[in-house]
């Protein structure tokens, strides 16, 4: 019975071992954890970033200060910690917001012929706008708060939800069991939730990713111009956009939360285009 069930394993390897097989992904989700975790624990164990101390202004990286201080004395590193808070959080809402409103409204537009025109006009419409645009117009009428940066983002990002979920569907509904199913009468959304929903799940789990990097990116740009998140709370683009000014003086103030977002951005990337591997079977089969 051992024998036959070590056999077993081996023909049939899990999700885990897949995923453990790839390089590239594995690499991308140790240094997404690490950085969460440091995100997510480093402010126990850091000062306030708001802690104001002129006696070691503009001081360059050592031992006792990691990151360096900035012109008022404040911890760059304690700084940045807790700025990674603000872009993974960020990241994360949005790109659940996003998925779960594209999925729904692309799902509705890929099988109902008559909302499909109606839905994919207004998403034109928004794909038209630039969405760093839409995003300042959005923040400048409701005011600079973390949950109207999230929506600010989201919305610019639903349209490209929306086009990958409509083009799977329109693909699944002319498929043979899809036909049959409704040749046996089954209901609408019995249709949807059991044969085509299941489709959906691998592309829009890539797609996750790259709408989580694109998030982080637009919300450190939105504070690097100081329309994003309010200056008293620290992200990695109000750090950036406070260090331009003494750029010269002290370049750690831009470099750090500067190296941070990059490797952040990259290692979501990363596991976007390692999960597009181990999902597609036609590139499964290559590797």
């Amino acid at each position: 019975m051992a024998d036959t069930s070590a056999l077993t394993l081996k023909e049939d390897p899990s999700i885990f071992k897949i995923i453990y097989g790839n390089k590239g992904l594995m690499t991308g989700l140790v240094i997404l954890a690490v950085l969460s975790l440091i995100a997510l624990f480093g402010p126990i164990f850091t000062e306030s970033p708001t802690s104001i101390n002129p006696m070691v202004r503009i001081k360059p990286p050592s031992a006792d200060m990691w990151f360096g201080t900035d012109p008022l004395g404040r911890d760059i590193f304690a700084r940045s910690v807790w700025g990674g808070r603000i872009s993974l959080s960020v990241g994360v809402a949005v790109a659940v917001i996003a998925v779960g409103f594209g999925l729904v409204l692309g799902l509705l537009a890929g099988y109902i012929r008559v909302l499909d025109a109606i839905i994919m006009r207004v998403m034109d419409g928004l794909m038209a706008i630039p969405g760093i645009l839409l995003a300042i117009a959005l923040i400048s009428l409701t005011g600079a708060t973390l949950f109207t940066v999230i929506v600010a983002i989201t919305i610019p990002e639903i349209p490209r939800v929306v086009r990958l979920v409509r083009s799977v569907v329109l693909t699944v509904r002319e498929e043979a069991y899809v036909e049959a199913a409704i040749a046996a009468g089954t209901k609408l959304p019995s249709i949807m939730i059991r044969h085509i929903l299941p489709n959906t799940i691998a592309p829009l789990i890539v797609q996750a990713t790259y709408v989580c990097a694109s998030a982080m990116l637009t919300e450190s740009i939105l504070g690097f111009l100081g329309a994003g998140i309010p200056p008293e709370i620290p992200s990695w683009g109000n750090i950036m956009s406070e260090g331009r000014t003494y750029f010269q003086l002290c370049p750690w103030i831009i470099f750090f939360p500067g190296v941070a977002l990059g490797v952040t951005v990259m290692s979501v990337n990363i596991v976007g285009d390692g999960l597009r591997d181990t999902l597609d079977p036609r590139i499964a089969k290559k590797m």
